[in-house]
């Protein structure tokens, strides 16, 4: 894993990137908080890695994987996406000096996708695609399938005609369909067929980069592990990029490189997977990888509890967001938000305590 976060490779990159939700109340319906659903995520994925994003429902992985995807609109921050290390210095430098630089502007409108909208962002989404959970809500029930598949060729202008189902029957037969399924409805395939045809319809326009939002959490293990040889496949095939998010550990831990842990908005570690499972840091990295069970009657994991219950991201603590269940907080995490840290090669951890 040496050098896995050097500048050259990476095709994506936050930089404290926000999404804040408003709260509105009274009879106006004005504005009286804020849900922080990403606060200040700073990360990067190196080109044909599978990153893994794991924590516990609510925690912010969704929102931040349709942030990066122009979903959703972030509150501020930057993303960065196949940006020249030397365009990303050149911003960085001009934030310190002069964020009025009409040089900076221009910067940003070029290579942030955040500032992206219109022609400019449908043109960058041929590039990102999305699979998400459940494909019995993804998938439009009124469209065939041949039509499902070759929507984005047809949006995007990749193909016309007869061209069009050429290219449909190809990515069907890429995904572990044929071409006897051009003509069929959603209802009529089971849950793992159902993905296969969400996963090619995000083929269509032959992008480098692909969220897959807990594609395989609705399905059976065994139709799991027959998607994830899928994802792997086309993966070294295609040569992609993949943003993989979940909430469970022990998939996480088969396929990904490396994995963020996130909690309640904020990411509080970062490590290669072999790293984060055999020496985890962060208190709560070690609580969710001793939930994991083991596939053995034998063999047993300490377990690492927790005290409390998940804060709401409208009204976050102060400091150290997971400070009040922390068996090992002291006086500055109350007070102080530990940043990301280099606690030694490729593994970054928020936290105060030494490590």
């Amino acid at each position: 894993m040496k050098g896995l976060l050097a500048n050259e490779t990476v095709l994506v990159e936050t930089q404290k990137l926000k999404t804040y939700f408003p709260i509105l109340g009274g009879v106006f319906k004005r504005k009286i908080g804020e849900v922080k659903a990403c606060d200040e995520i700073s990360l990067k994925i190196q080109r044909r890695e599978w990153f893994g994003l794991v924590g516990e429902s609510g925690c912010g992985k969704t929102t931040l994987g349709r942030t990066i995807l122009g979903l959703l609109t972030p509150t501020s921050g930057h993303i960065f996406f196949d940006t020249p290390p030397t365009v990303k210095a050149e911003i960085a430098q001009l934030e310190e000096q002069d964020k009025n630089n009409p040089r900076l502007k221009e910067l940003l409108r070029e290579y942030d996708l955040a500032s992206y909208s219109g022609r400019r962002l449908k043109k960058m989404r041929r590039r990102m695609q999305l699979v998400q959970q459940d494909p019995s809500t993804s998938l439009n029930p009124r469209m065939l399938v041949k039509d499902i598949v070759g929507e984005p060729l047809t949006v995007h202008r990749l193909a016309r005609g007869r061209e069009v189902k050429e290219k449909v029957t190809e990515l069907l037969y890429k995904v572990g369909l044929s071409e006897e399924h051009l003509h069929r409805y959603p209802h009529q395939f089971s849950g793992g067929q159902r993905q296969r045809i969400a996963i090619a319809r995000a083929l269509a326009t032959q992008p480098e980069f692909i969220v897959l939002d807990e594609p395989t959490s609705a399905l059976d293990v065994s139709v799991q592990a027959q998607l994830l040889e899928l994802l792997k496949e086309l993966k070294e095939e295609m040569g992609l990029t993949y943003l993989y998010i979940t909430h469970d550990l022990s998939v996480a831990e088969c396929v990904c490189d490396r994995i963020a842990v996130m909690y309640v908005g904020k990411i509080v570690e970062i490590a290669p997977t072999s790293i984060l499972f055999q020496n985890p840091r962060h208190p709560y990295s070690r609580a969710l990888i001793s939930s994991v069970p083991i596939p053995d009657p034998d063999k047993k994991r300490e377990p690492f509890l927790l005290s409390g219950e998940v804060p709401s991201p409208a009204h976050p603590p102060s400091g150290c967001r997971f400070h009040p269940r922390c068996n090992f907080a002291r006086e500055e995490c109350q007070r102080l938000e530990p940043p990301l840290r280099l606690v030694e090669p490729d593994h970054l951890v928020a936290c105060w305590r030494p490590l």
